[in-house]
């Protein structure tokens, strides 16, 4: 089959309409990963009547346990489609071995360090190449853990990010057991028994992860961990970030709390950047960690100001005002 880029393999997998909405679907097979059976599946949402003309890219990072359906139903639901409904041409990866990226020879090792080294920089390229512009990227949860260490690393070119917005995501959070060896040592141990974490088992989404992210995560949160890997320290790298940064937190969010949330967005060094966060005092409802973007609250409170981000992420807010926004009325 004919590649869809000059810059390596790339296959149009599937190309359909769903009602109003064109969705087609690449698989990218770049070869720049030690593990050369690594392939990624890469969503495009548009309009189906609009042509050939698209808007602004923005890449969509699913979390941990997800595919591309946390960002867009079957049925055209979804801060995805939404977007794309609003005129951005929307490009939505799923991960190694999720959704429709087949799982590569080495699926239990894969790492946050992999994603960030080498598949998220063949996601930009392709996407740039096709858009012929710098594409906006948004993460939630382990999707902006990703992308925090990308930019950390300095794995994405500066041409390559318009701005970055994180959901839910944060890396400061303390497990005091890891702080204690023998524990950490213990759990290493017991988790390398496995090939992946079933997402279905633990009713935490429709995916598995592989054993390689627990293991990594395992290691940033020990007695002498650190947020990056054996070559690069990502937590440092955020200082030398200068691109806009939208940081968005959940009141109600356990899993990665504001507090955390706050600490990622103050290392990050660009003098562009904005921190919400979603809860009653502020004038939304109490978010948690996924209803902040998949629920019919975040369709009137959450998504108007993801789409006023993206269109303009250099109309700063000045720094008081920041905890003072609020959501627009619904339409209607």
């Amino acid at each position: 089959m004919q590649s869809s880029s000059t810059l390596f393999p790339v296959a149009l997998l599937s190309a359909e309409r769903r009602g109003d909405l064109s969705e087609d679907v690449y698989r990218l097979k770049a070869g720049n990963s030690p593990d050369r059976t690594v392939e990624l599946a890469l969503t495009r949402l548009g309009m189906a009547d609009q042509g050939e003309t698209r808007g602004v890219p923005v890449i969509l990072l699913h979390g941990s346990f997800s595919n591309r359906r946390f960002w867009f139903s079957p049925r055209g639901i979804g801060l995805g489609a939404h977007l794309a409904r609003a005129g951005f041409d929307v490009w939505v990866p799923e991960m190694r071995g999720h959704g429709l990226s087949p799982r590569n020879r080495d699926y239990r090792h894969n790492r946050v360090a992999d994603y960030a080294r080498y598949d998220l920089p063949v996601i930009a390229a392709f996407v740039c190449e096709q858009t012929g512009q710098a594409p906006h990227w948004l993460g939630h949860s382990l999707g902006g853990t990703t992308l925090a260490a990308a930019l950390g690393g300095q794995y994405l070119e500066p041409a390559q990010v318009a701005s970055a917005a994180f959901f839910g995501t944060q890396v400061s959070r303390t497990y005091w057991p890891l702080k204690i060896p023998p524990v950490e040592w213990g759990g290493r141990v017991l988790l390398k028994r496995f090939a992946h974490l079933s997402g279905s088992r633990l009713k935490r989404g429709p995916e598995d992860e592989p054993i390689g992210l627990a293991l990594e995560s395992m290691r940033w949160f020990g007695l002498f961990g650190r947020f990056g890997d054996k070559e690069r320290d990502w937590w440092a790298g955020l200082a030398e970030v200068q691109v806009p940064v939208l940081a968005v937190a959940g009141a109600g969010d356990h899993q990665d709390p504001a507090w955390a949330c706050r600490k990622l967005f103050e290392q990050i060094g660009s003098e562009q950047k904005r921190f919400m966060r979603l809860g009653r005092e502020e004038g939304f409802d109490n978010f948690g960690h996924v209803d902040m973007l998949v629920s019919k609250a975040a369709q009137t409170q959450v998504w108007p100001l993801v789409e006023r981000w993206l269109q303009d992420p250099q109309a700063m807010i000045p720094r008081e005002q920041v905890q003072d926004i609020s959501p627009e009325p619904a339409s209607g």
